[in-house]
């Protein structure tokens, strides 16, 4: 039942993704993200509707504009199909229910912020603080009984992200520490797996620039976004058996 359920929500998952990657490329600038229609960011030739069908037109375009032939960004690709397979998960794991609906928008928010942050640099709060939101009241309104567990992890996320930023401000921004509120409100007691989670995987990619750069790669700015919304999408599926696992070895 669940997998036909994700098979399903897979094609409207794909069109979110679609009106994702408008929201990628206009709201960090503050520009309207119904009007105009999409067009080249090149050529300014405005995109057909059949040149905008989620990652199909991208395929049989390989990726490059139909009027002047310049690349389209892989990101393009990588939102659409990124968005639609979490959505469908999310789906799969907790089926009909309304904890489905509230993953759902938390992961298209995290691709969102994770794309943002991987372009700019930055994390809006005009995406963070309103999903922060949303997030908090669906989880409290699914389930009253654990709202101070919501809103514990939540704040204790973020205040042990601004630790960090207090203890060593190169590292991270407070964009990240607002990203925490949002990571706990939806994850609850796992939030702990998402940011040790995301904190190891940005570890080894600075360990994998050390060893391509030397030195030179202390000035390469790598965006911890990405990295806590990877750890972030693990402890949404995974997160009971992670800690449950670590919790018996200590």
């Amino acid at each position: 039942m669940d997998v036909a359920l994700a098979v399903l929500v897979f094609a409207p998952a794909l069109a979110l993704g679609s009106f994702l990657n408008v929201v990628v490329a206009r709201l960090p600038e503050k520009r309207s993200l119904v009007r105009p229609r999409s067009s080249c960011v090149t050529c300014a030739r405005e995109i057909a509707w059949y040149d905008n069908v989620p990652v199909l037109s991208y395929l049989a375009l390989r990726g490059r504009c139909r009027g002047c032939g310049s690349r389209i960004g892989l990101r393009y690709l990588v939102v659409e199909l990124g968005t639609a397979l979490l959505v469908a998960a999310c789906f799969l794991r907790f089926g009909l229910s309304g904890h489905a609906f509230v993953a759902a928008f938390f992961v298209a928010a995290l691709v969102t912020l994770s794309a943002i942050d991987f372009e700019r640099r930055i994390l809006p709060d005009r995406i963070v603080l309103p999903a922060t939101v949303v997030v908090l009241l669906a989880q409290i309104a699914l389930e009253p009984g654990k709202a101070p567990e919501w809103v514990g992890a939540a704040l204790g996320a973020s205040f042990f992200l601004f630790a960090a930023v207090v203890a060593y401000p190169a590292g991270m921004g407070m964009g990240d520490v607002k990203l925490a509120l949002l990571l706990g409100a939806a994850l609850g007691r796992y939030v702990g797996v998402a940011l040790m989670l995301g904190m190891f995987a940005a570890l080894l990619v600075s360990l994998v620039f050390f060893a391509r750069h030397g030195l030179a790669a202390r000035k390469m700015a790598i965006p911890f976004g990405p990295f806590l919304a990877l750890g972030s999408v693990i402890a949404l599926f995974w997160g009971e058996p992670i800690l449950h696992s670590y919790l018996v070895t200590i």
